[in-house]
Formats: structure tokens, C-alpha cells, sequence
């Protein structure tokens, strides 16, 4: 992930939308008696909704570099108020691995055309309750190298190096698992705790089949009419882990392309809470000055069906699963955005259906990847998460626009 500032202004990635901050001039003096918490305010975040539709829990990341042009601004000391001086939960995202924050993220409730003001406050950080996390990873060495991950939504996983040579069931796989959840709790270290995850006790399960294919949304570089995929991840980090926003990276070692071509991924996923979809940012090296295409994937199970929106760039399906018994377990939804006007072409495999993208000048490609159980209650059939995804694509073509108040009476109105 990139950020950048241009001239005023700096842009940064959230799982709804690109977020917009510009640092503005002092406003006008306000007509109305400063609110009270006004003065131990070093500035304020104005935080405007552009589209026609509500935004429930709207994550909003604002960079450093423009907080710390607030007077006497340390970001490692930044907290967040509401307009009655309330405190926001938010969280310090380092985005680069050094150990230093580079992001003050929170979320905001925002209903059609909104704009809410929030007080930028310095002062004395401390660690969120663990009842208040609501996005969490983690590398599980005890079950064959997974990397696991979760919000209070959705669970996923991927396969790592040692279940390569698995004696019992060897796999090698770069697809995505999607677990079925039906509460909003963390639970995905009880589940491998127990070692009980595979049938319903009330919380969910994994029913998804993955296999050899690209699961719900795993990728590969797509050359001369077939998919060359990659091995199980080598090497995993984590750079955020909640209480608001995951971010982590995962590495693949390079392997043939195609055409006498070996490429390696480095392969970014972030996942905020309340969302049910991931942000998935890989990167190819090694493809040369050759273009490089990159096909993303959907499973294909029994009784799945598959429609692709070409204008709004997005894929989604709809599928029945079944537990260890075979019996009826509900439905589940995947669903991969590329975003409105990006390229893409349909394909298919014996094993998945494709979108297929070109990588940017960089060997970069940006998309979003989100499932849906009808039995968690949030999507209760194929109709309601048709609009779902149709939502997400929205929701990244308008972003979120932010703009940083200097003034520190600009709570007031």
C-alpha cells in the first residue's frame, strides 16, 4: 500500500473506498459558543459521505504526514472524539513493517450525504480491550503452516509450506478458504483449539471445499489460454491486527508462468471490521517488460451458479453447502470486485471461474474478495447478496472524503 502526498493532499486505502484526506484552512470563526471539549482539541477530521446510499461503519484512514502538519501533532499520541467529546475507538496502523505508525484509523456511521466533524485529541494511548477487537490474524504453525483470519463477519484461511508434505493429506494450494460464522466474536483460535471445526455447534464451520482450486478468491497468472498458479505461501507477517483494521502479507515463491517465465507474488490483504470484504493487493515480480494478465478465481461446486457485471467489474456466486454428513447447510455467496471501468475477461477452468485483469506497469493488481453465509442472518439469499456486492462496488467507485481542520474550535457549528 502507497501513500502519497499530493500537494494538500493525502489518499489512503480502507476496505469500503480509497479515503480522501485534504488538511484545509482554519474555517470561519464559528457563530455558535465553542462546544467544551474544544479546547483540549489540536484539530478536527470533517468526514463527508458523497453517495446516495448509508455507510454503517465507514472505516476512515487518515494519514500521518497530514495529521502531523496539526500544531504540535504526534501521531503516536492521536485520539478521536466524537462532536460531544466523546472518545472514538481507534487504532495506529503501520503499513510498512517498521514499527512505526503511519495511519490513525477509525469508523464512522454515516447515513446518505452525511458530514460528521471529529476531534483530533493528543494524549496518553492505551490498548484496547480484547472485547473490542473485531479483526484478527495469525500465522497457526500447530495446523500445517495455515495463516488464519477473521472479523466479527467472515473467516478465511490459507495454506502454508508444511501442509505441502502432510503425510496424512498433503495439499498444495494457493487458494482461499472462507469459513462460515454466525458470531460476531473472534473465534477462530477456539476453533483450532478444539479441533472441531468442520460441523455446526451454533457458531459455524468450515464447509467450503478448496482444493487444488482458486477457492474464493485465490489468483494465478493467466497465460496462452490456461491459469498457472502458485505453491502453498513460504513466508507470512502481520503489520496490524485489529481492534479495527488487519493488515498482512504473505509470499510466494516464484514458479512458472508459462512461456519459460517464473514469477514470485507478494500478496497484501487487509480486512476491517464489520465489512465482508478483504482488500487483496498483489504484487508480481520477475514477469520482465511482457504484460502481465492475472486471473482470479471462484470455486466451482455443485449447484453453484456464477454472473459476471463486465460495467461495474465484479464476479459473484451463490452456492449450496453441505456438512460432513452431506446434509443441507445453507448457502454461501463469494464474490470478487475489480471496481467500475476496470478490465476484465470471463474464463474457465475445470476447477474455477475467472476474471481475468491486467497487472499494472508495477506487476500490481487490486481487488476486493467477500463471502456471505445466508444462516449468519446478514445476507439471506442470492437476490439480497447480489446487492451486497453491488453495494461494495459502490462503495469503492464514490470514496469517502476526508478533510483535516486545523482550527480546534471547528468541532463547534
Amino acid at each position: 500500500m502507497t501513500h502519497r502526498a499530493w500537494l494538500s493532499l493525502s489518499v489512503s486505502l480502507s476496505v469500503g473506498a480509497y479515503v480522501a484526506a485534504a488538511l484545509a484552512a482554519p474555517p470561519a470563526a464559528p457563530t455558535k459558543k465553542p462546544a467544551e471539549n474544544a479546547a483540549s482539541n489540536v484539530g478536527a477530521l470533517q468526514v463527508s459521505n458523497p453517495s446516495a446510499f448509508a455507510r454503517p461503519r465507514e472505516t476512515i484512514a487518515v494519514s500521518g504526514t497530514v495529521l502531523g502538519q496539526l500544531p504540535g501533532f504526534s501521531l503516536k499520541k492521536a485520539m478521536v472524539v466524537d462532536a460531544a467529546g466523546r472518545p472514538v475507538l481507534s487504532q495506529l496502523v503501520d503499513t510498512n513493517g517498521d514499527d512505526e505508525p503511519d495511519e490513525l484509523v477509525f469508523q464512522a456511521d454515516l447515513a446518505p450525504k452525511e458530514t460528521k466533524r471529529f476531534g483530533v485529541r493528543q494524549g496518553q494511548r492505551h490498548p484496547a480491550p480484547a472485547r473490542d477487537y473485531r479483526a484478527y490474524g495469525r500465522f497457526v504453525r500447530e495446523r500445517h503452516d495455515d495463516f488464519v483470519w477473521e472479523n466479527d463477519l467472515v473467516a478465511h484461511r490459507m495454506y502454508g509450506p508444511d501442509l505441502e508434505t502432510f503425510t496424512k493429506e498433503p495439499l498444495v494450494s494457493s487458494g482461499i478458504d472462507t469459513w462460515a460464522k454466525r458470531v460476531p466474536r473472534l473465534l477462530v483460535n477456539e476453533w483450532y483449539m478444539t479441533d472441531d471445526y468442520h460441523q455446526d455447534s451454533g457458531e459455524g464451520a468450515d464447509f467450503y471445499g478448496v482444493g487444488k482450486s482458486r477457492g474464493c478468491g485465490g489468483n494465478g497468472v493467466w497465460s496462452n489460454g490456461r491459469l498457472y498458479s502458485s505453491r502453498n505461501f513460504a513466508r507470512s507477517r502481520v503489520l496490524a491486527n485489529g481492534p479495527i483494521r488487519l493488515i498482512f502479507e504473505l509470499s510466494y515463491a516464484p514458479w512458472d508462468a508459462g512461456g519459460g517465465l517464473h514469477v514470485a507474488e507478494t500478496k497484501r490483504v487487509t480486512l476491517d471490521a464489520g465489512t465482508p470484504f478483504n482488500v487483496f493487493e498483489s504484487t508480481f515480480t520477475g514477469a520482465g517488460k511482457a504484460p502481465l494478465s492475472v486471473g482470479i478465481g471462484i470455486a466451482k461446486h455443485p449447484g453453484g451458479t456464477v454472473q459476471i457485471d463486465a460495467a461495474n467489474g465484479f464476479m459473484r456466486s451463490w452456492e449450496p453447502l453441505k456438512g460432513l454428513k452431506g446434509e443441507p447447510s445453507g448457502n454461501l455467496g463469494c464474490a470478487i470486485v475489480l471496481g467500475a471501468g476496470a478490465p476484465l475477461a470471463a474464463q474457465n477452468t475445470e476447477l474455477d471461474s475467472l476474471v481475468v485483469t491486467p497487472a499494472d506497469a508495477s506487476g500490481r493488481v487490486l481487488y476486493r474478495v467477500g463471502s456471505a453465509w445466508d444462516r449468519a442472518g446478514h445476507v439471506r439469499d442470492a437476490g439480497a447478496w447480489g446487492k451486497a456486492v453491488e453495494g461494495a462496488a459502490a462503495r469503492a467507485a464514490a470514496p469517502v472524503q476526508v478533510v483535516v481542520l486545523t482550527e480546534p474550535t471547528a468541532l463547534a457549528k
